[in-house]
Parts: C-alpha cells; structure tokens; sequence
C-alpha cells in the first residue's frame, strides 16, 4: 500500500457564522447557520434544515487534525456549492461570495502550508463576476475558483461566459466545476437520486457542452477539473463521440472538432468509488490528470482518502503519485516543494 504524501482538491468549507443575508437583503433563499452545541449546527435555508453538518466544515484545527490521521498533507478549500446564490440579485450574491472569499484566504493564511483555497463568484453577472475572480487571484492569492455546472439553466458552454473563460485564462485561475442544482428534481425526489443520479447527469453535460461549444478550442491554456470523477462522463463517452461522428448537422454546430480531441486537456477528481471507473478514467485522461478529490467532510465522500488509489492493483506507482498529488499541482499551478511534496 501506497505511503504517499497527498493533496485532496475537494474538500468543502463553511465560515463558523454566516450573517442572515435573508434579513439584510430583504428577501429569502440564502443559507445560515443555526450551532446545536458545540459540534453540529444546521444550514437552515427559509427556516427549514437543509443539511445538518459537523464542526469539521468549519472548524481548521479539526480539520487539519483528520488530514494528519489519513495522510492528506493539503487540502484545497471551496465552499459548499448551495452557497453560490446564482439565483439572487447579482449585488447580493456579489456580497456572499466575497464574505465566503475572504473567509477561505483567511484560513489559508493561518496555515498556509496546509490549505490552497478556491473561491467563488456570482456567476449571473460575468460584469461583477471577473472583477471578483480579479480580486481572489490578484489580492486574496487564492488558486482559483469553484462554479456551478451551470447558471440558473445556462449551460457552462454557452457563449454567454466568453468573458470568464478568457479572464480565468489570463489570469491562470485553476477553475473546479462541481454539480449543482440538478435538474428535473421533480423526478428525483426519492431514494436520494438528486445526488446518485442528478449530480453525475450534470457533470457530464457541463463536460460535453464545453467540448461542443468550443471552450476548450478557444482557451488552450484553461485549467479546468470536474468533481466526482467527470460524474457520468466516462460511462457515456462512446456515446458521444459516436454521436458526434454520425450526426455531425446536430453535435458540430458549434465546434467541428473532434470531442476526443480534448481528452487529457482537462483534469476530473477521484471520487468515482470504483477500481473500474477509475481505470476508464486513467484510460480516457490519463493518470496525470486524476487528482485525489474526496468530498470532504461529506458522507457520500471518499471516507479515507486515497484508498481506492491505493488499492486498485492496475496503478502503477507512477499512476499513484500522479493521482496523489502530482495532477493537484499541475492544475493548481502550485510547486510541490513549497509544501514540502517531492518534485
């Protein structure tokens, strides 16, 4: 078993109190936090729980103290996706979004060899969104930013974030895409489908419409990961790239390049709770763009990081320290030897 140092790049984070913004802008949606003692607290949206949450959401010293007992020597911090608040007022969720910023490049300055912090935007309005990513890369020295797999229905390769896609790419922005507000939920209201089925059926379209729409074309130089293993991706890949061969009037309206052409031009998370899955995905991207990823401090996340890593008999030890911490850096742009990773 693999003794590895590692860098997990999906892991969440919440401040300890979060202002009733309800309250400030007058109308509801948003999420606080109401503490039940000293180590759990609701996130309760329109006086209803929405989740409740232990102290390691919040708490660092916690935090840092799991980290030591799996081996996971940094964590990349976003927030939780619900708090993006695509769906406020752009002003509003401008105010959210910098709150949550600042509290991430907070933590990552009280430990700055533990933590690389991702920060988020209010994607609604790119004129109040890029400034902001301006200001987490420029000011807070965050390493980019996390988004939803769409905004408010539009999907991520819409010509409408032209404008993010250009300024995370001049500004060397990793950008983390994670699944959010799933679609047809009236169709998954049991059994927990929004998150088993719901979230993958979302990465994989965010996936596609980029490849299709030509983001990926037009911006080289784009670091861009996807959580939870590319959701469904791997599993439909023939599909699409059959599809697009055999119905070119229909998938190359946008983009007349080959989807399998940006194949290893992106970089997806772990999380896929499968040797299998796993080793499609080395098939289709390759080791060196699969970085450790757990959902931290989620249940439906990866329990003790790196073991499916660890224990899938195909990896080599190249592949292992690739999926490690090696991909994490590559995309983070970071270099390994300030965190004391071997080069």
């Amino acid at each position: 078993m693999s003794h590895l140092p590692r860098v997990d790049i999906h892991t969440h984070i919440l401040p300890p109190d979060i202002p009733d913004f309800s309250r400030r802008f007058g109308y509801g949606g948003f999420i606080t936090l109401q503490h039940q003692g000293c180590c759990e607290a609701d996130m309760v949206k329109d006086g209803k729980v929405f989740r409740r949450i232990g102290h390691n959401t919040w708490d660092a010293g916690t935090r840092l103290e799991e980290c030591d007992r799996h081996g996971v020597k940094v964590q990349v911090l976003s927030t939780v996706p619900v708090m993006f608040s695509y769906w406020a007022k752009p002003q509003d969720a401008l105010a959210v979004n910098r709150f949550l910023n600042d509290h991430i490049a907070e933590t990552v300055a009280r430990h700055p060899d533990r933590f690389i912090g991702l920060g988020s935007l209010p994607m609604q309005d790119l004129d109040l969104a890029v400034p902001e990513l301006e200001r987490c890369m420029n000011s807070l020295h965050l390493a980019g930013v996390e988004i939803g797999t769409h905004v408010n229905g539009r999907n991520l390769g819409d010509p409408y974030f032209e404008p993010f896609w250009a300024a995370a790419e001049r500004l060397g922005a990793a950008v983390f895409v994670h699944p959010w507000d799933m679609l047809c939920p009236e169709r998954m209201e049991k059994y927990w489908l929004r998150w088993l089925v719901g979230m993958p059926t979302e990465t994989a379209l965010a996936i596609a419409t980029m490849m299709m729409g030509g983001v990926f074309e037009r911006h080289p130089n784009l670091r861009v990961a996807f959580a939870h293993g590319g959701g469904a991706f791997p599993g439909i890949w023939g599909r699409i790239r059959h599809g697009f061969e055999v119905r070119p009037d229909l998938c190359a309206v946008d983009n007349d390049v080959h989807p399998e052409r940006y194949l290893g031009r992106f970089y997806v998370d772990s999380l896929v709770h499968d040797p299998h899955m796993l080793l499609q995905l080395k098939r289709l991207v390759g080791a060196d763009k699969i970085a450790l990823g757990t959902d931290y401090p989620f249940v439906l996340g990866e329990h003790r990081p790196g073991r499916l890593i660890e224990t899938t008999p195909e990896l080599t030890d190249d592949d292992r320290a690739w999926m490690l911490f090696r991909s994490a850096f590559a995309w983070l742009n970071q270099d390994p030897a300030r965190y004391g990773f071997p080069q």
